[in-house]
């Protein structure tokens, strides 16, 4: 299949390069690869990162209210260590660097490994994990449920609660809350051409969708037959808001004690009469006006079931290259979410208040 690329081995240097020289006040390291701003003197850093293909996550969220830096891997693959414990040096300076980690295998052991380093270089380091997929658990990428599109809503209110002047651990522990009220739920009409492949990473017939697919094309709940936009996002919000609570143990940075430690998080219950923040989320390849008919059915469902949408958003925010389908995250939210929501932003990807 034609793509816009030149060599499949220099895909992401060429791309990375492209933003740059379109946001010269992001600077950009290639060897190791990484990106930052210069600007968030005195306050927490923000650091996050994985696989390309999922733009403008995370590089495209650099900038005053979000990131301070991202550490972009190639296609669908992880960062290296090398390349976050180089990043974090760059950055620090002495409030302390967040990490924010969406769970997926490889990201994790890499995360974590950076976070020792930098650990024993005497550098403060947190970290949060992002696991707000509530379709699957234990999927071919992960131990557990897999992280999605709430990681941007995470970036955008710490990187707010950052400009404020959150110390380290305000933002460490208002990250793992946001996380653990959010949930999100993606289908796919079609999948993904990762460059290398060159061909989709799986084949649909006209008349099915994948319900609950991941950002990398891994296989959701089930193969469904398509009938109509109504209907799917009638059955992908029933199960956003039909969910359990969700009992796992998340891996935590002991900071005083430099070692991991498993602590049990139970997800928080959604109910009527409460704001929530919604994101309807192209995956790449969906045009914007089937995304806001997908909002208009999902809007009529939370009208109906109670659920007040203090805040929305509606676009691609966290892709799978160029694959046909959406996702719909709910983010149950009080005063100060939504405060730190409404804080000005200003990056690549996502502008407002500046």
């Amino acid at each position: 299949m034609k793509k816009l690329i030149n060599k499949i081995e220099n895909v992401v240097k060429e791309q990375v390069e492209g933003l740059n020289l379109a946001h010269p006040e992001l600077k950009l390291s290639l060897d190791p690869r990484y990106i930052w701003r210069d600007d968030a003197q005195g306050k927490v850093a923000l650091l996050s990162g994985g696989g390309n293909g999922h733009e403008p996550l995370h590089a495209g969220f650099i900038g005053k209210g979000m990131l301070t830096a991202a550490c972009p891997g190639e296609i669908f693959s992880s960062p290296t260590p090398d390349q976050m414990y180089e990043c974090g040096h760059k950055i620090n300076n002495d409030n302390g660097i967040l990490f924010i980690i969406k769970n997926y295998t490889g990201d994790v052991l890499n995360f974590e490994t950076a976070v020792e380093m930098l650990h024993a270089d005497g550098i403060k380091v947190g970290s949060v994990l992002i696991d707000d997929d509530v379709a699957v658990k234990d999927s071919l990428y992960t131990a557990g449920r897999r992280g999605v599109a709430a990681t941007v809503l995470v970036e955008k209110i710490v990187g707010a609660a950052a400009e404020e002047g959150y110390s380290l651990e305000q933002c460490e522990k208002l990250a793992r809350r946001v996380n653990n009220i959010s949930r999100s739920f993606g289908v796919a009409l079609s999948a993904c051409v990762v460059p290398a492949a060159g061909k989709p990473s799986f084949v649909l017939a006209d008349d099915e969708i994948e319900f609950g697919v991941g950002i990398h094309g891994e296989p959701g709940i089930e193969r469904r037959t398509y009938k109509d936009l109504d209907s799917l996002v009638d059955q992908m919000f029933a199960e956003l808001i039909d969910c359990p609570p969700y009992t796992r143990e998340l891996r935590e940075w002991n900071r005083e004690l430099g070692e991991w430690q498993d602590v049990e998080v139970v997800t928080e219950a959604f109910e009527s009469d409460s704001d929530y923040i919604v994101l309807v989320n192209g995956l790449g390849g969906t045009p914007g006006s089937e995304l806001y008919g997908a909002y208009r059915r999902l809007h009529q469902n939370c009208e109906s079931a109670g659920y007040k949408i203090a805040r929305n958003l509606i676009g691609n925010y966290c892709t799978s290259l160029n694959m046909e389908g959406f996702s719909i995250t709910l983010l149950k939210a009080d005063d100060e979410i939504l405060r730190l929501w409404d804080a000005p932003v200003n990056t690549p990807a996502l502008r407002w208040g500046c």
